[in-house]
């Protein structure tokens, strides 16, 4: 296995698009790593997180991470400058605020939190990928319950997705067929 952990190097190496997995505790992030991951992602310090696994890890959490290789943070947040910057946007209006005042390699596409739009996350997140420029990673951070899900967003453009732990191996699978 790779041994490098470099969130953008990761989820850019091999065919098809990368799995991400959200993690609270050492248990979850080995099984994953097992089932195919190319990272973890972590909303709080887990105590002996980095010495299990060789997977880099992506700080979602509130406050300074911890044991981090990478950092989502909002457009305009202050980051880490010597992790890695994921910058996560909502909508269009984000997404183009953050190019404009950064230079992101990673960018994490999440759908809008307003209740009661009735919008579909996965749509929503579908809706933000042609804005990205070309040669910009692209993170989906959507529910996927099933393969289908992540191929679709493999064949729009996505180059990982965020998912729980637990059903990453119902994910990963091999690159679609070209159509």
């Amino acid at each position: 296995m790779p041994g490098s952990r470099r969130l953008s190097q990761r989820i850019s190496e091999g065919d098809g698009i990368a799995i991400i997995a959200r993690v609270d505790d050492i248990a979850s992030a080995r099984a994953a790593e097992e089932q195919g991951a190319k990272a973890l992602a972590v909303e709080h310090a887990v105590a002996g997180l980095r010495e299990s696994t060789r997977l880099p890890l992506l700080w979602l959490g509130p406050g300074r991470p911890v044991d981090a290789d990478a950092v989502a943070v909002r457009p305009g947040a202050p980051h880490a400058a010597e992790l890695e910057t994921v910058l996560a946007v909502r909508d269009e209006d984000e997404l183009e605020a953050a190019l404009e005042e950064h230079d992101p390699e990673i960018l994490l596409l999440a759908a809008a939190r307003e209740d009661g739009d009735g919008a579909d996350p996965l749509e929503s997140v579908l809706e933000l990928l042609p804005d990205v420029p070309a040669g910009k990673l692209a993170i989906a951070e959507v529910d996927v319950e099933t393969r289908d899900e992540v191929v679709a967003l493999e064949r729009a453009g996505f180059d990982a997705v965020l998912a729980p732990a637990g059903r990453i191996d119902g994910l990963v699978g091999a690159a679609p067929p070209d159509v």
